[in-house]
């Protein structure tokens, strides 16, 4: 028995076959690169402007601001869609209101014509703590402008009596010399009277008498002339230690040589009591300078009928002519 084609001839189905001549070949697909965070940061901008530019909070916040301040300072009566949709002018219309008009009794022309105003609050303090902060603040610049002109005030004061005191302590200097002076004029003639011809008041500067001795007015003055002739004694002996030895003695040197080398005798003698303490001279220093230089001046004047004002000597105990005893008397 003879077996039969599953395909028959004839019916087209034929086994396929690769049509090389039709083949189409595709292109090779490069890998894809990997994006560097410059490009990707680059395509998201220009991604962002194609959407347009998304606003920061800082700006958002200062839009959100300008449209609420816009919103609060809109009156209520000229916004057709707040007028509409507010039951609260709804009610005060059917009471009587009408925008522009003051609500309730038509004789109180004082009555207020737009409602009270909306003060916004961002920040968590209390009602009153503005008010407060200003009060304290209007406080604090007050008292630091009276603070400044005070000090300032006191500057110029103390300036001022600084000044005076620097015055009056050279005017208390000059007439202590004055006072001294005088004194030794009238210690000499007293000596040349007696014939006292061992008193050589003009040939010394500075009296041999110990300081406690001498009148308090004018004691400070020889003090620090003392002082001053100390110092500067010790200085020149010091010197002359450096360039000789003090205890050398040459045979050859005349008179005129020991008088250029200090090796003569000093015939000036210093205040036995120069380093001692002087309680009475301090308690008068202490005072205040006017008050020493009008002791001086009373004491010129009862003395010798002496103004320090008028740099006069009168002739008579009434002193005629004197304006005073003060310096103001003498302006």
């Amino acid at each position: 028995m003879a077996t039969q084609d599953p395909s028959p001839a004839g019916t087209g189905d034929e086994v396929d076959e690769d049509d090389y001549m039709n083949m189409v070949i595709a292109e090779p697909v490069a890998p894809k690169e990997k994006e560097t965070y410059t490009q990707r940061r680059m395509r998201k901008q220009r991604e962002a402007e194609s959407r347009g530019r998304t606003k920061s909070k800082i700006e958002q916040a200062a839009d959100e601001a300008a449209a609420r301040e816009a919103a609060l300072s809109a009156s209520l009566f000229t916004n057709p869609a707040t007028a509409s949709n507010n039951k609260g002018l709804a009610m005060m219309a059917k009471m009587g209101f009408t925008p522009g008009a003051a609500l309730g009794s038509r004789e109180n022309k004082d009555a207020r014509t737009e409602p009270v105003g909306i003060n916004m609050k961002e920040d968590r303090g209390g009602i009153g703590l503005d008010s407060e902060k200003k009060r304290k603040f209007r406080e604090e610049a007050e008292r630091q402008g009276k603070r400044v002109k005070a000090e300032e005030g006191d500057y110029r004061e103390r300036v001022r009596r600084e000044r005076e005191e620097v015055r009056l302590e050279g005017m208390v200097g000059a007439a202590m010399r004055v006072a001294e002076r005088m004194t030794g004029e009238r210690e000499e003639a007293e000596a040349l009277e007696i014939g006292d011809s061992t008193l050589e008041v003009k040939k010394r500067k500075i009296p041999n008498k110990p300081l406690k001795q001498i009148n308090i007015l004018w004691r400070g003055l020889i003090r620090q002339r003392e002082e001053k002739e100390r110092d500067r004694r010790m200085r020149y002996d010091l010197h002359q230690s450096l360039s000789r030895f003090p205890t050398y003695d040459d045979a050859d040197e005349d008179a005129e040589d020991k008088t250029a080398l200090n090796k003569e005798p000093s015939q000036y003698v210093l205040v036995e009591d120069l380093e001692e303490e002087d309680p009475e001279l301090d308690e008068f220093n202490a005072l205040d300078p006017a008050v020493r230089l009008q002791k001086l001046v009373d004491y010129l004047r009862q003395e010798f009928r002496y103004c320090f004002w008028c740099k006069y000597a009168y002739s008579d105990e009434e002193m005629e002519g004197c304006p005073g005893v003060t310096e103001e008397d003498h302006d």
